[in-house]
């Protein structure tokens, strides 16, 4: 958005460098990349990036200084997934902006959703020095928040994942990783941080402890912290058949508690009072009556999210009555009615203008505070901006927000 770093990219810009990044990135990551990459970085001014920054904390602040909030996220967590031993605070939270215009013509953040769960904080690191090497950037430009450095991004990162631990006792937790879109990011955390991937049906549980076998004498090693990154969503969908109990009180430690993942969602967002947040409201209350002034009178200008789904599954915009009614009526509180955040294309590419979906990603370690970290940026020029949902267009996709630190 900024010049003169975006005409000058613009002009600059070549296929064949293009192509180098996808290599580079691949290389780096050691895996393919089987999401689309957008030819481009975005180019964002401080002050944007930190007034999204703080409109982060501020909702963060707003849910978990709330007792009734708090009380009622607890109760939300399903049964078969209430993890004991809960921790104070998130050890993660992404918090995604669409800009807006407001009614004096001026770009304004506006929330889309948040998230206690943890994002791809290895490969955006790399994605983001991948730009800037291979496109000649000024290499001072950045995509870390709060005045951090790779160094101390990654020391920040070593300190809430593996804390004071052995790396080896330290697992990525997911389900099928070698099948997940995700996989060059755990790749990139296995190298900077030493700890190993597990698939959470390998499992292995003794007594109170959690397992893994070790791949190169088959000898399992006991697992002292997780660093979670199951959705639940899959489990269910997936039907995986799992080695433990959420329920079980075991001797581990999460980087991630899961629990987390229930109680900072799209479930937050009827309970927020901010600026930059759209109107919302349950279904089961929207049937009953409750809240239906809050929402646009034109359908058009609705969305109809699934709670507790990921990479957009589930959503629809203009949701008929007929959408509505076919939620059965014990699950409607699962589901959320919510004001259509209509992007303002603001990427200048040779596609023409492009719409930007930026997340600010926070890290909180053990005793330590919500700090953000690094910034994710997903480009677009349909109704969802997701890497999933922009796959036959060029200049979309997956990005990086880099900014001028002087």
């Amino acid at each position: 958005m900024i010049e003169p770093y975006r005409g000058d990219f613009n002009a600059r810009f070549t296929e064949a460098k293009y192509a180098e990044l996808l290599r580079v990135i691949s290389e780096r990551t050691r895996t393919q990349i089987e999401f689309r990459i957008a030819e481009t970085p975005c180019f964002f001014a401080p002050e944007l990036m930190q007034r999204m920054v703080r409109a982060g904390e501020e909702l963060t602040e707003q849910l978990l200084g709330n007792a009734e909030y708090m009380r009622a996220s607890a109760e939300a967590i399903p049964e078969a997934f209430r993890v004991p031993n809960g921790d104070a605070h998130p050890h993660f939270m992404t918090v995604d902006f669409g800009l807006v215009r407001d009614a004096n013509g001026e770009l304004q953040p506006k929330l889309v959703e948040m998230q206690a769960f943890p994002s791809i904080f290895g490969y955006q690191a790399e994605i983001s020095q991948a730009y800037k090497d291979v496109y000649g950037l000024d290499q001072s430009l950045t995509p870390f928040l709060d005045g951090l450095d790779e160094a101390g991004y990654w020391e920040l990162l070593r300190e809430t994942i593996v804390g004071n631990h052995d790396p080896k006792n330290v697992v990525l937790l997911e389900v099928e990783p070698e099948k997940q879109k995700t996989l060059p990011d755990f790749r990139v955390h296995e190298a900077r941080l030493g700890i190993v991937t597990v698939d959470i049906a390998k499992l292995v549980k003794q007594g109170r402890r959690l397992f893994y076998r070790d791949e190169t004498d088959d000898k399992l090693v006991a697992i002292e912290r997780i660093y979670n990154r199951v959705i639940v969503d899959e489990l269910e969908r997936k039907q995986i058949e799992l080695p433990f109990d959420y329920r079980d009180d075991l001797e581990i430690e999460w980087a991630g508690h899961p629990n987390w993942y229930f109680r900072v969602s799209k479930f937050s967002i009827p309970h927020l009072q901010h600026e930059t947040v759209p109107a919302a409201v349950f279904l089961d209350d929207w049937f009953a009556g409750k809240g239906r002034e809050r929402l646009p009178t034109e359908r058009e200008n609705w969305v109809f999210k699934p709670l507790y789904s990921f990479a957009g599954k589930g959503i629809q915009f203009a949701p008929t009555d007929a959408d509505l009614a076919a939620i059965p009526e014990g699950e409607r509180y699962l589901y959320l009615l919510q004001e259509r955040v209509k992007f303002e294309p603001v990427i200048r590419t040779p596609e023409g203008m492009t719409q930007a979906e930026i997340r600010i990603m926070y890290v909180w370690p053990d005793g330590g505070k919500m700090t953000p970290a690094i910034n994710l940026v997903r480009m677009g020029r349909g109704l969802m901006m997701g890497v999933d949902h922009n796959r036959e267009k060029t200049w979309v996709g997956g990005s990086a927000g880099l900014s001028p630190t002087s």
